[in-house]
C-alpha cells in the first residue's frame, strides 16, 4: 500500500535514525537532490573523504551554513544525518526559527537487528556493531522528546515495510500563501465597531449591502474584500461588524487577518484572564445581548484567522501591523506576533503606550505591504508600504485601498466614538516619507550597483562611479528620492517655462523630438 506524508512547502526536515536505517536511500526517493544536505557529502567537500570523522565538526558547520542560506531564500531543505543528539537537533531548530521556517522530523526507528544487517551490506563504509547499538539507544532515549524540542510535524517509521510503502511527500502550501490569486482587492483598514461607516464605504465602492441581514454582494464578481483586523472594540456596534465580516468571508467574497483587539476578544471569550479595557469593556457590554451560539461562532472565526496573506505572485502582502520582508510568507510565532503588534522597544511613551520601531522606515522589499494598527491622519505611501488605519473610531476616516489600482477611497466618521490615547488628527506639512528621508543609508549607495530600467534593462554602475556621484550629490543636490529631473552638467536645456523652475525635463524632451532623436 502506497503511503504519503504531508509536509509544509517551506520546512527544514531532519532525517533522524541510526546508521544503516536507510535515511539516504529514503531521502533520494522523496526529495530533489538539491534539497538534500548530506553530512557525508559535506565531509567529502571538506576532507575529500566522506568517512573522515576528524572532519565532522567542519562538515556540520558547512551543512548548517548551507541550510541557513537555503532557508533564507525560502527553499525546503532536508538534513541527511543521524541527528540523534538533542543538542545537534537544537542547532537546526534554532536555524529554522531564525528564518521563521517550520522544523519537521522523519524518524526511522527500526529494530537493531535490521540496522545491523543493513550496515554490514553497505559498500561505502561499515561501522562497528557497538556504534549501531549506541545509535539505537540514543534514538530511543530522545525520540519522545521531539515534540517538545519544537518539531511541528513528526513521522515515525518502525519497519522496513512501512518505509517501503512511503513513496511520496505532499507539500502543503502555507495558509498565508495566496500568491496564485490575482483578483482585484479592496483592502479595508481598522473598523473598530464602526458598522454604519463600514456599510457606507462598501456602498460607495459599489457593493450591495443589506444592513439588516449583515450581508454583502459584489457588483464586480472578480473583486474581493480584505479586512485588516481590529474589527472590534471602542466603536458603537462591534457585533454587527463581526456578523458582516464573518458572513462575507464565509461567502467567499472576503478574507480577513486578525488584529490585536480581535485576538484579545477571543481570549476573553475563551475564559482567559485579560484586562477588560482599551475598548474591550464596550464590546463585552454589546455582546451581552448576543446569543451563546454567536459568541462561539465569533470565537471560532477569530481563532482560524491567518496572521497575514501574500497575493499576486508575491507582489502584495497584507497584515494588521505590517510585516518585514524576511517574514513574508513564513510561519512562526514571531511572525504571528509581529503581524499583531509590530516591533516595540520595550519603552513607554508619555501617553502610556509602548514605543514601536518604525519597521517601514527600513523596508526595501518589492512587495507592497498594506497594514493598519497605528492610526494616521491620512493614508500615505512609505517605502512601498501604506498604513490605511485612518482612525475612524477616533473621529477620522474609514479608508480602503483598491489594488492593483492603488486608489484610496475614504468616508468620514459620523462622529468621534472614542478619544485616542495618543493624539493623531493633527495637520502635517510633510509626508511620512519625506520626514524619514532626511538621512541616506550609505550601504544602499556604495559599491557596484545594478539599476533596472524599462528601456535599457539592467544598467551597471561601477563602484568608482557610484562614489564620485555620491560625493557630488551629497554636496550640491537634494535627497535623490525627491529628484524629478537630473540636469545635464555640460549641456543644459533651455530655460523652463514652468513657473519657479529653471529647468524641467519637458524642454529636454522637446529638443530631442525636434531633432528627431526620439521617434
Amino acid at each position: 500500500m502506497k503511503t504519503t506524508i504531508n509536509l509544509p512547502e517551506l520546512a527544514l526536515v531532519l532525517l533522524i535514525g541510526p546508521s544503516g536505517s536507510g535515511k539516504s536511500t529514503l531521502a533520494k526517493r522523496l526529495f530533489k537532490s538539491t534539497e538534500i544536505v548530506s553530512s557525508d557529502f559535506c565531509r567529502a567537500l571538506i576532507a575529500d573523504d566522506e568517512n573522515s570523522m576528524e572532519a565532522t565538526s567542519d562538515a556540520f558547520d558547512l551543512a548548517h551554513d548551507i541550510i541557513a542560506k537555503r532557508l533564507k531564500r525560502g527553499l525546503l531543505t532536508v538534513l541527511d544525518a543521524t541527528n540523534l543528539r538533542p543538542e545537534d537537533r537544537k542547532i537546526c531548530v534554532d536555524i529554522a526559527k531564525k528564518y521563521h521556517v517550520i522544523p519537521c522530523a522523519i524518524v526511522l526507528n527500526l529494530p537493531e537487528s535490521v540496522c545491523q544487517k543493513q550496515n554490514k551490506e553497505r559498500t561505502d563504509r561499515v561501522l562497528s556493531s557497538r556504534v549501531i547499538s549506541n545509535h539505537i539507544q540514543q534514538l530511543r532515549k530522545s525520540v519522545f522528546k521531539l515534540k517538545y524540542e519544537g518539531f511541528r510535524h513528526i513521522y515515525e517509521f518502525k519497519s522496513i515495510e512501512e518505509i517501503a510503502e512511503l513513496q511520496e511527500v505532499h507539500r502543503e502550501a502555507l495558509w498565508n500563501n495566496r500568491k496564485a490569486e490575482h483578483s482585484p482587492f479592496d483592502i479595508i483598514g481598522d473598523i473598530h465597531g464602526c458598522y454604519d461607516e463600514l456599510c457606507e464605504l462598501l456602498t460607495k465602492l459599489g457593493y450591495e449591502v443589506d444592513k439588516a441581514t449583515f450581508t454583502v454582494h459584489a457588483i464586480e464578481p472578480s473583486r474581493r474584500l480584505i479586512f485588516l483586523g481590529d474589527l472590534v472594540d471602542q466603536g458603537p456596534d462591534s457585533p454587527a461588524v463581526l456578523k458582516l465580516v464573518m458572513n462575507t468571508v464565509e461567502s467567499g467574497l472576503a478574507l480577513c487577518v486578525p488584529g490585536n483587539h480581535d485576538i484579545k476578544l477571543m481570549r476573553y471569550l475563551n475564559g482567559k484572564n485579560v484586562q477588560i479595557k482599551h475598548g474591550l469593556e464596550l464590546t463585552v457590554e454589546q455582546l451581552a445581548n448576543e446569543s451563546d451560539e454567536f459568541k462561539q461562532k465569533a470565537k471560532t472565526f477569530i481563532d482560524k484567522l491567518v496572521s497575514h496573506y501574500v497575493f499576486d505572485d508575491g507582489k502584495l502582502v497584507v497584515a494588521h501591523a505590517g510585516l518585514k520582508e524576511e517574514m513574508h510568507g513564513r510561519g512562526s510565532g514571531a511572525v504571528h506576533e509581529f503581524c499583531l503588534y509590530g516591533e516595540t522597544t520595550g519603552e513607554i511613551d508619555e501617553f502610556g503606550l509602548p514605543v514601536r520601531y518604525n519597521w517601514a522606515s527600513e523596508y526595501q522589499g518589492k512587495a507592497l505591504v498594506v497594514y493598519g494598527y497605528t492610526p494616521v491622519p491620512e493614508a500615505q505611501w512609505f517605502n512601498n508600504t501604506i498604513d490605511i488605519d485612518t482612525g475612524c473610531v477616533f473621529g477620522g476616516k474609514l479608508t480602503v485601498l483598491r489594488y492593483p489600482e492603488r486608489e484610496l477611497v475614504s468616508i468620514d466618521a459620523q462622529r468621534t466614538y472614542c478619544q485616542p490615547a495618543r493624539p493623531f488628527l493633527t495637520a502635517t506639512e510633510v509626508s511620512l516619507q519625506s520626514d524619514n528621508d532626511d538621512v541616506l543609508d550609505v550601504g544602499d549607495l556604495i559599491g557596484k550597483q545594478l539599476v533596472e530600467t524599462k528601456l535599457m534593462g539592467h544598467v551597471t554602475l561601477r563602484e568608482g562611479n557610484t562614489i564620485t556621484a555620491l560625493e557630488a550629490m551629497s554636496r550640491f543636490a537634494i535627497h535623490p528620492k525627491w529628484l524629478i529631473y537630473l540636469p545635464p552638467t555640460m549641456s543644459p536645456s533651455e530655460t523652463s517655462s514652468v513657473p519657479e523652475l529653471l529647468e524641467h525635463p519637458q524642454e529636454a524632451f522637446h529638443y530631442f523630438k525636434k531633432t528627431e532623436l526620439i521617434r
